[in-house]
């Protein structure tokens, strides 16, 4: 005989149309209306050809190139440490677990100038100079684009590996290991490849934060032309002249480069929720 309890996943029965769906998906079609207004007067202001000119213009090139190089540089950093110290942050606990757990999202709610302003501080003090005069110059400099990049998206990367860690069950990999694998195996050959997709992700937020960064980079990297200009610089010293078009061309490509991040993201994301259901 069928049960007649209803499924988990069947939505509640009654009426669609009331009150509070009516209030709440209001909200939603405005917001969602406003983000396509403000799409449709930037892809409305200019035309393909005049997009094509200034994507064609060399110094563009070469910022669009360096926003590549200094992000890709950076992405694979924040990956060498967002895995070990979200694996860490899951399974251990330690003295001053709290603390380490505060410092590491301190950067998603610091203003990014403010990161920009204490690393310049930082090679004023006696070690900061010391480091670079050891041959690590940071200031004004591309790898100074990259440390600013690492420092203010590295946080996503981190939290969003440990999260996925937590969806993994620790008992899996204890499982692992009375079957004879190392706490190295257990982890490279179970917990990881289960929270890939979480790291791939927290990855790909940290990627699309770096190649946005604006204020540290001014401060800390400047914006010399074909030296230390990215994208969101670009967009700023084009502005400062006038020019509207290219700085509108600029963030049109990136705003497709966000929509594409976000995509993936939630593709990545919606596959582990259905995985794991």
């Amino acid at each position: 005989m069928r049960s007649s309890a209803p499924d988990k996943n069947t939505p509640v029965a009654g009426a669609r149309v009331h009150f509070l769906s009516v209030t709440t998906i209001a909200f939603v079609v405005a917001f969602v209306g406003s983000v396509i207004a403000l799409i449709l007067a930037d892809l409305f202001y200019t035309d393909a050809k005049t997009m094509r000119e200034v994507l064609r213009s060399p110094d563009v090139l070469a910022a669009i190139w360096l926003s590549a190089v200094t992000s890709g540089a950076t992405i694979l950093l924040v990956v060498c440490f967002s895995v070990p110290m979200g694996y860490a942050l899951s399974r251990y606990r330690f003295p001053g677990h709290v603390l380490v757990d505060t410092l590491v999202d301190l950067p998603i709610v610091l203003p990014p100038l403010v990161l920009g302003v204490s690393l310049l501080v930082f090679f004023q003090t006696s070690l900061g100079k010391w480091i670079e005069a050891a041959g690590a110059e940071f200031v004004y400099t591309r790898k100074g684009i990259v440390l600013c990049q690492f420092f203010v998206s590295a946080s996503y990367g981190i939290r969003s590996a440990k999260a996925a860690f937590d969806a993994v069950d620790e008992k899996l990999e204890r499982l692992a290991m009375t079957l004879g694998c190392t706490h190295v195996q257990a982890f490279w050959h179970v917990a990881l490849p289960l929270a890939r997709n979480g790291v791939i992700a927290g990855a790909i937020l940290a990627w699309a934060k770096a190649v946005g960064l604006f204020g540290p980079l001014m401060v800390f990297a400047g914006a010399v032309r074909r030296k230390t200009e990215v994208m969101p610089t670009t967009i700023f010293l084009e502005l400062s002249i006038g020019r509207i078009e290219v700085a509108l061309a600029v963030a049109l490509l990136m705003l497709g480069m966000a929509a594409v991040t976000l995509a993936v993201i939630h593709w990545l994301t919606a596959g582990r929720r259905w995985g794991a259901a």
